[in-house]
């Protein structure tokens, strides 16, 4: 499809409001502003930034804004060595969060393969200093996968007790090796159900961890890959998972190859269901933080779906 093509042809259900102005909007923006912050509403161009600004909540993005992998469908900026890390960023951020006043927080990164600990001593550093600042906050990880050094980064990163660790699969087995640079679909799967096996090595007294995963629709899978995957997610104890619409960020992208259909997306959650999911957020706008305290407050009262 020609670039600009998709956007003549972009369904109703995909078109979404601007992110405007609003007493909620303007502060969250001075906050992350007045902290130098970096959040992936805006490196990865989520068409959700005006309801969570809105609402006054965001997804930050630690270790900065350049990633060491190159995947295809990602808008983030790429390069072999990111920049240095800001060692003030665990308390800039815990700043930020109390001054929003929030309840839930998510935190992603960039892959730094470039760092001797693959960024994982920052991870932990940013997760206590969350929750010295305030501890009845409910931090949720999306993490990388760690590459070369996964059980002691891990570790690393478990030790400072998050509540919901999650890592994106991102799509399904087949098309794996040309979306994702470095990414590998078994290794996913592993990383997610490790990381609850080192919980329950480590930290018995602490109770289950939540895990959660996330996929994209739309980059040439078919359904029946996608309800395969959810299955595998389910297989390795998978908690929480999200499935959400590709958008292509440029032409140097990979191509869109379908505008996933509604119906498609309510048998991907009633898949969800059937399987044993604590919490299944399908629809063509969610994204894997996309109202992630609801999704993480459905898993654990038991409710087996949530509708988007």
């Amino acid at each position: 499809m020609p670039w600009g093509a998709e956007a003549k042809t972009r369904p109703d259900w995909m078109r979404v409001r601007a992110a405007s102005a609003g007493s909620r909007f303007e502060e969250l923006n001075g906050i992350v502003r007045e902290n130098g912050l970096t959040t992936v509403c805006e490196e990865a161009g989520c068409p959700n930034i005006g309801e969570c600004w809105g609402r006054g909540t965001a997804t930050f993005q630690i270790l900065g804004d350049t990633c060491t992998r190159a995947c295809r469908y990602c808008a983030v900026n790429s390069a072999k060595r990111g920049e240095d890390v800001d060692p003030l960023e665990p308390a800039k951020l815990a700043a930020a969060a109390e001054r929003m006043g929030l309840r839930h927080l998510v935190i992603t990164s960039v892959d730094r393969d470039d760092l001797p600990d693959l960024g994982a001593g920052h991870w932990a550093q940013t997760i206590r200093a969350l929750r010295r600042r305030n501890p009845e906050l409910q931090v949720e990880v999306l993490v990388p996968d760690f590459l070369g050094d996964e059980d002691r980064a891990m570790l690393t990163v478990l030790e400072a007790e998050p509540h919901v660790y999650n890592h994106n699969i991102e799509t399904v087995r087949r098309i794996q090796p040309k979306v994702r640079i470095k990414g590998d679909y078994d290794r996913a799967l592993h990383i997610l159900q490790r990381a609850k096996e080192l919980w329950v090595e480590n930290f018995p007294e602490r109770g289950p961890l939540l895990t959660k995963s996330g996929i994209i629709v739309g980059m040439g899978e078919t359904d029946d890959e996608v309800i395969e995957t959810l299955r595998d997610l389910r297989a390795h104890e998978v908690d929480v998972v999200t499935i959400g619409q590709y958008l292509q960020p440029t032409e140097k992208h990979l191509p869109l190859e379908r505008w996933v259909p509604l119906d498609s997306f309510r048998r991907f959650r009633e898949a969800g269901m059937e399987l044993g999911f604590g919490s299944v957020f399908a629809g063509p706008l969610v994204r894997s933080s996309y109202r992630a305290e609801e999704q993480r407050l459905a898993a654990e009262g038991g409710s087996r779906v949530v509708a988007y």
